[in-house]
């Protein structure tokens, strides 16, 4: 069943197309080259890249002259497979299916190499317990004791090492597995021959020992590196699967007068969505009918949010807070932002920049140059070493063959390069690909969003201020102004009203609950507090209910010039107050921006506010 799903295949030109396609069974930088080398022999294949730690390899072909099949025949050829794939199943819950199954079965070998390789390497220093007063215990005893619990370490915990050693050798090359299955195979069939044929051995001079539990320990060490890779890749891909996780699963559209829900891969564009408060906008278009406040923190990173009004713009992913919106579909599937988000991470990680490649091609003449140093280590111990030479020539030849594993030289570049890609994106900062991340060595301009990086990204209440010649001038004035102001927005969700409402009980100031409670999006509210009648919203909203502003108007300004954003309150038909809600400078980011300076770097911040935030920001840090 092949995976020709379109987050798989996309068109890359008039004439291209491009498929990433899951690899199943490579293990090491040489793997990587045999299967790019596959791919790039097909006719009609442009380019092929292969990613180890992602397990995938993406392939850039022409559709005319190549197709899917001929691609996977390809790389079953080489003597990898490419995992069968429900159909519509989405790429990366394929990857962590893949995954989990592949470290339920390295843990279980795990766990009987343990259990076996504890008490084999126990009795294999026997007489440490022999010289302590031990059961007296024969040699040939102990030695049928660690055959029959090295055996099963040998040939079922290290199969992968064998089948992986096998496949490449019928294709007449070699890899990191060669290297495990002949080091160990050589110690495991020396100890079995010195086990059960010892006359053998003492008619050549030898000293009669034992490797079993060398063999033994090497293979669960290398496996339990293998173990870890896995656990690494299977983490690199949670912030792809968050991304993913801001779009919901379904989405209610109008159909046929009325309004159904429809999985999200059934939307088309120019079909009417409903979104209702609280909801996700499941794809991108343009509002029609409604007016609604929607936080686009995922898309600009501000968590201040955006009114909405007919003829605005939506986005997939973000949330409508306190109003109904109808819009018309203009992207769905994977032409929507957030899709756009994710395939932009997803060939991030999965690309390979300059010295990525380098690795690649030193490590497919690795294997073999070890192999040649291991005979010549053999050789020169044998012929030069001293007594028992063929003791010492064989644990020598064994030690290079094991110690010198290419698999770190084929893993440390993309591993490194999808752990930081993945934490990056977790963190709203999007790396195109591989190359880009090895050149910000020499960027002499660093950018910082504004929100989240330079300050908390999380509003919080600052000043009150009291209206002049109003109710509130007396004592306890900005405490009893507040805790109206507070109580009305209680009945928001507004991450404005959040921030008031946060700030009060901070503020040690009980937040009652409103009598009654009125929203108008993207304006303001109007609730009943403790038997008053309480406004809270933008200048425009006061003034529209009746009340003057001209005692606000100054505040207003000052406070939007300093950054913030002004809620102005009424009480009982009188202007009140000015609350300004901001989203606080971070402790230190006036310290890390002077020391990216003293560094010779230019520092410019980037941010989706209005220019005077921009600058009383600015101006706080430096």
């Amino acid at each position: 069943m092949e995976d020709t799903s379109p987050r798989d295949e996309a068109r890359t030109g008039k004439d291209r197309a491009r498929w990433t396609l899951p690899v199943a069974g490579m293990t090491c930088a040489s793997c990587v080259g045999r299967v790019e080398r596959a791919l790039r022999k097909v006719p009609g294949v442009v380019a092929a890249s292969v990613n180890l730690a992602a397990q995938t390899a993406s392939v850039e072909y022409l559709p005319g002259a190549a197709s899917v099949a001929d691609l996977r025949a390809a790389v079953e050829g080489a003597g990898y497979t490419v995992p069968e794939t429900a159909p519509g199943e989405d790429p990366v819950a394929r990857q962590e299916r893949t995954q989990r199954e592949e470290e339920r079965v390295l843990l279980t070998r795990l766990r009987v190499g343990v259990v076996l390789g504890v008490p084999l390497l126990l009795i294999s220093h026997w007489e440490l317990f022999a010289g302590h007063g031990g059961l007296p215990v024969s040699p040939f005893t102990l030695a049928v004791v660690q055959f029959l619990l090295a055996t099963p370490i040998q040939f079922y915990v290290g199969a992968r090492f064998y089948r992986g050693a096998w496949v490449v050798a019928r294709h007449g090359s070699t890899d990191m597995n060669t290297l495990v299955a002949l080091g160990t195979s050589v110690a495991y069939l020396y100890s079995g021959i010195a086990a059960f044929l010892p006359s053998l051995v003492t008619a050549e001079g030898l000293v009669v020992h034992l490797y079993f539990e060398t063999s033994a320990a090497i293979i669960v060490l290398v496996l339990l590196g293998r173990y870890f890779e896995s656990r690494a890749r299977g983490r690199t891909s949670d912030a792809v699967k968050k991304l993913i996780g801001l779009t919901p699963k379904t989405a209610r559209v109008v159909r046929g007068g009325a309004e159904v829900d429809i999985p999200l891969e059934s939307v088309g564009v120019g079909e009417r969505v409903v979104v209702r408060p609280g909801e996700k906008v499941p794809v991108d278009g343009t509002v029609a009918e409604g007016r609604s406040a929607v936080d686009e923190s995922m898309l600009t990173g501000e968590p201040i949010p955006v009114e909405k009004v007919p003829g605005s713009a939506v986005t997939g992913g973000t949330i409508s807070i306190d109003g109904r919106l109808l819009f018309t579909a203009t992207r769905v599937g994977k032409d929507t932002v957030l899709a756009r988000i994710v395939a932009i991470v997803r060939e991030a990680q999965g690309s390979k920049p300059p010295i990525g490649r380098l690795a690649d091609v030193i490590a497919s003449y690795f294997v073999p140059a070890v192999m040649a140093a291991a005979l010549l280590t053999f050789l020169a111990w044998y012929l030069l070493g001293p007594e028992p030479r063929w003791t010492y020539a064989m644990v020598s030849m064994i030690s290079v063959l094991i110690i010198a594993c290419p698999c770190a030289m084929g893993l440390a570049t993309p591993t490194s390069i999808m752990v930081a890609t993945g934490k990056g994106a977790e963190l709203g900062i999007l790396v195109r690909d591989g190359a880009a991340l090895e050149t910000a060595q020499k960027v002499d301009t660093i950018v910082l969003d504004k929100t989240g990086t330079v300050t908390k990204g999380k509003p919080e209440l600052g000043e009150v201020r009291l209206a002049r010649g109003g109710a509130f001038q007396e004592d306890g004035g900005v405490r009893e102004l507040l805790r109206l102001a507070a109580s009305a927005e209680g009945g928001s969700g507004h991450p404005l009203a959040d921030a008031v409402v946060r700030g009060a009980k901070d503020r040690g100031i009980d937040v009652a609950t409103p009598e009654t409670f009125f929203s108008v999006p993207g304006r303001g509210i109007r609730a009943s507090v403790s038997g008053r009648a309480v406004l809270a919203g933008n200048l425009a909203w006061l003034e529209g209910e009746g009340i003057d502003p001209g005692p606000l108007g100054r505040d207003v300004r000052e406070i939007a010039d300093a950054g913030g954003s002004p809620i102005c309150v009424a009480v009982d038909g009188v202007a009140g107050g000015v609350l300004s809600v901001a989203d606080a400078v971070k402790d230190g980011a006036a310290e890390a921006i002077r020391r990216l300076r003293g560094m010779g770097l230019d520092v410019v911040m980037l941010t989706g506010d209005n220019r005077r935030t921009a600058e009383a920001v600015a101006e706080k840090v430096g």
